[in-house]
Order: C-alpha cells, then structure tokens, then sequence
C-alpha cells in the first residue's frame, strides 16, 4: 500500500471518532422527530420498512446473510500451494505496512492464546481485512456458517463485498479467536468490547480523535492498525468471484488477499509458538514471521 494510500487510510480512520459522534447527534434527532409525529404515521413507517426489508434481505445487508457452500469452502480451503507461490504478493515491505511485533503481557482466552479483533461492519478497510483473516485462520481451525455483507455505500471503495465476523464462531486446538464488529452498516454500535479489550485498542491504536478500524491483537505478540491493501482490488466483485480468485496465484485478488493472509498467518504463528508446523515452517511463512 503507497504512501498516499496510507495517509488515506489514516484520514479515514481518523474520521470515525467524529462520525461516532454526528451518528450519535442524528440518532438523538431522529427520536425527537419519532415523538413528536402522530403514533399512525410511525405505525406506517415501521411497517412499511419492516416489509421493504424483508423484501430486500440479501447477504449484503445488516446482520448478514448465510454464503453458499462453495462459497465458504473456497475461502476456508485456499491450497497451501497458492499461498506458497503468492507470497508477499502485491504488498509492499514489511516495515511500511501497519503490522509491527509488540511486547505485552501475553492475551489469552480459554487457555489460549487469543487473536482480538475490532472492526466494523461498514468498515471498507475492515471488509478487506476479513477475507485475508478469513484464509489464514482457516489454516489454524474451523469456521462455523460464513455470512456476507458489503461495507458502506456511502464510505469510500463502497459496497465492497466481505464477511461479517459478528456472533462468528470458531474452534482451534491452538488459538481462540475473538472478533468484535463495534458498529453495523449504519454506524449504530452492536458490540462493546471489554475495559481490557478497550485498553488494549486505546494503546496500540489511537490518534487524536480516538481509536480506528481495523484493529487486531494477535495475543500480545503482534499489533495490525489497519488494511494491508488497497479495498479497491475487491471493487465490483461478488463473493463469489472473490472466492474462486483466491486459488489462482496470477490473479490480483489472490496478490493482495492471499498476500495479506500470509501476513495474518505469520503473526499468528508468533502467537501459538509456531504451531502448527506444518504451516509456521511452510513457505513463505517462515520468512515474514522473521520480517516481522
């Protein structure tokens, strides 16, 4: 990611706090309005949008909607051959990307080490993140039900299609993993993370006007404070072609995704002391871990 991409992701991270802070404002307005109407006319409007809703739902929208099987197998089964021939892909140096190694108390959950993760759902950055979490730590455990959204239409790379992480489950033998999605498409907050997960965000993570997305803590070992490419090579692409893109080394969604994944991979294997070895000693692992 170049150098103007960087300062726009860090301009747009920076603009969460005030957008927080207008969603807040709008919401108060919006329920002042609400009481003030006639009880027949909100009656109506409820309805009416409970029915354009449910005539609308798709996997795009809030909450998520179930991915076909295909579509889920794909993600969570990319060959260790691809990733292998990807790399690095098409990200830049190590040491100009937002993933540094950290020294903390180690961040457990269950016993294990714990993978944190903060985004939000209308997020762009975070939708390009989830695909690369997505393969990576699929080489670690097992996903439950996979859902699809797009981010905002109203943010920048809009509707980019990606994976919800809310209420997302997950088992490994080495690592938990704790995804936390702040706000939904709509900027309205649907998960608080903890007063330890909130420090941890506040430490590693913020500017003057406060914290920003994506943020992951890969069990004290490691920080990611945002995307590791660009969203815009996910542009126009449904789940599916995205999905399908990932087997294929040449393609430049498997360049940034799978790239990234490699990354993701790496700074997990620093978390669970390089196990599973037969992906912390695969290539290119070894080497970004080392890069790290």
């Amino acid at each position: 990611m170049g150098k103007a991409e960087r300062n726009r992701a860090r301009n747009a991270r920076e603009r969460i706090a005030a957008q927080q802070a207008a969603a807040r404002k709008a919401e108060q307005r919006r329920r002042l309005l609400l009481i003030s109407g006639s009880i027949g006319l909100v009656i109506v409007i409820v309805v009416g949008f409970i029915v354009l809703k449910s005539l609308a739902k798709s996997p795009a929208q809030a909450g998520g909607g179930g991915l076909p099987t295909s579509v889920t197998s794909a993600i969570t089964s990319v060959p260790a051959s691809t990733l292998a021939a990807v790399g690095t892909g098409s990200l830049t140096p190590a040491n100009t990307l937002p993933l540094k190694t950290i020294t903390d108390k180690p961040l457990t959950a269950s016993g294990k080490p714990d993978m944190l993760y903060i985004g939000a759902e209308y997020c762009p950055y975070c939708a390009a993140m989830r695909w690369a979490m997505a393969v990576a730590l699929s080489r670690f455990g097992t996903f439950g039900p996979l859902k699809g959204i797009h981010s905002s239409s109203t943010d920048v790379y809009p509707n980019t299609a990606t994976l919800t992480f809310l209420n997302q489950k997950y088992t490994s033998k080495y690592l938990t993993f704790t995804p936390i999605e702040n706000e939904n498409l709509n900027r309205k907050v649907i998960q608080n993370p903890s007063k330890a997960q909130m420090a941890l965000w506040t430490k590693y993570d913020s500017s003057s006007t406060g914290v920003g997305y994506p943020f992951i803590d890969f069990g004290g070992k490691a920080v990611l404070t945002g995307p590791l490419y660009v969203p815009s090579v996910l542009h126009g692409l449904t789940w599916a072609q995205i999905a399908n893109d990932l087997k294929d080394p040449s393609s430049p969604v498997a360049k940034a995704v799978d790239g990234a994944a490699n990354y993701v991979t790496a700074s997990i294997c620093k978390m669970t002391s390089n196990q599973p070895a037969s992906v912390c000693a695969a290539t290119p692992i070894t080497t970004i871990e080392g890069a790290l």
